[in-house]
């Protein structure tokens, strides 16, 4: 039966470092502490560090199997935690192919976070370690057997249930855009990641690309107010109107030949596109719901002070991890499948044509971080003014060039 949530308790060690290894894993239920599966296993010469990152693999492999959607892994390595967290450098090469595949791992899950915890609470692993370092060096013991792996459900007598502990952190930005980067991996088919397209400086044909010319739409009374501003629909404000007269004029001059024009269903996109669409000359106009704001659920129209006062663990979570939504509302994560599907269908509908493209602040971060292969740190460094232009040719073949970002030029300068 599947479970909500799991305990892993990992460890993994060598008698020599490098020498005999073996590795030892322990999932519990979080409120009984009744253990759930072990893995254990014997794993020839290898050094510490290996041990501890083969436990932690095992463990996830094991949570998984068991269907758990978040994890708490615990483990008396502040190495493997650290780097796990993104906090230290994965130095040795040795380690990085394990690193990826546990973060591989941890992109199964929902939530997964890491703690640091002292030996002495990480006894069982331990022993199952020790036993299969024993095995290793060939001293078998009594204790549990290399490569053993219990299945799921009751086997044994329930620990005692450990005391409820809140856990290191969230995962970190870095940790958190690698779980995103093993997740899009996973997800997308080989051609349709611009990281998958061959490195080349050679030119590619221009005409041979659906050109999406990224607009935000002007200002609101939100925008300028510093308010959190999802699914509301706001309407733009006199600055806003004017925003959107001087980016119609814009656009015209960057693209006089455009396909279409599509829009977020939100006043402020469809008054922005409807602008640029009559500058064009009456270009169709389309709206796409999965152009649509982030829904911020319980933080839509407060102020970002009032949602750090009010919501700081949730605040800081969001911020730490793309898969986590604010309350009653929606994550990144699912912000940028949907907007990849409305740009995968704008490239099937319109390929080798220019399409204006008009939307909020998070789908068009999200184009645009997925068009640099970035991390997504870059979601909270990248600045996109009202009513400003972004360009991106995309190929079919799965090629990307991110021609402009966030052009401005047309606008008349902030007040200080």
């Amino acid at each position: 039966m599947a479970v909500r949530a799991v305990v892993i308790e990992a460890d993994g060690g060598s008698r020599g470092n490098p020498g005999p290894a073996g590795y030892g894993a322990v999932v519990r239920d979080p409120a009984s502490g009744e253990v759930l599966a072990e893995r254990s296993e014997a794993i020839g010469t290898a050094t510490n560090n290996v041990a501890e990152y083969r436990g932690l693999i095992a463990g996830l492999e094991a949570a998984a199997e068991l269907g758990a959607a978040e994890v708490d892994a615990r483990m008396d390595s502040k190495l493997v935690v650290e780097q796990m967290c993104g906090r230290w450098q994965i130095k040795h090469p040795g380690l990085r192919p394990l690193a990826a595949q546990a973060a591989a791992l941890v992109g199964r899950f929902a939530k997964v976070r890491f703690q640091w915890i002292p030996r002495e609470r990480n006894r069982h692993a331990d022993a199952l370690a020790n036993a299969a370092m024993d095995a290793a060096a060939g001293r078998p013991t009594g204790a549990a057997a290399p490569g053993r792996a219990a299945a799921a459900g009751p086997a044994r007598a329930a620990a005692p249930a450990e005391p409820a502990r809140e856990v290191a952190a969230p995962d970190s930005p870095a940790r958190a855009a690698a779980r995103e980067a093993a997740a899009r991996a996973a997800t997308r088919g080989a051609g349709s990641d611009p990281a998958t397209v061959p490195a080349s400086w050679e030119p590619r044909p221009s005409d041979a690309a659906t050109r999406l010319i990224l607009v935000r739409h002007g200002e609101t009374e939100f925008t300028a107010q510093g308010r959190y501003s999802g699914r509301g629909d706001v309407p733009l404000s006199a600055r806003g109107r004017a925003q959107a007269k001087a980016t119609a004029a814009r656009v015209a001059a960057l693209a006089p030949t455009v396909a279409a024009v599509v829009t977020s269903p939100l006043s402020r996109c469809t008054a922005t596109a409807e602008a640029i669409a009559d500058a064009l000359g009456g270009v169709p106009l389309r709206r796409l719901d999965n152009l649509v704001e982030c829904d911020f659920g319980a933080w839509e129209g407060r102020t970002f002070a009032e949602v750090r006062s009010g919501w700081p663990g949730e605040m800081d979570a969001w911020l730490a991890s793309t898969r986590v939504a604010p309350p009653d509302g929606e994550s990144f994560t699912e912000v940028a499948a949907r907007v990849e599907r409305a740009t995968g269908a704008l490239l099937k509908a319109y390929p080798g044509e220019t399409v204006v493209v008009v939307s909020h602040v998070s789908p068009i971060k999200l184009v645009l971080r997925d068009a640099l292969v970035a991390g997504d740190a870059f979601l909270h460094r990248l600045h996109l003014a009202p009513a400003g232009i972004s360009v991106v040719d995309r190929w079919a073949d799965g090629g990307v060039t991110v021609r402009s970002i966030n052009d401005t030029a047309h606008l008349p300068l902030p007040t200080p």
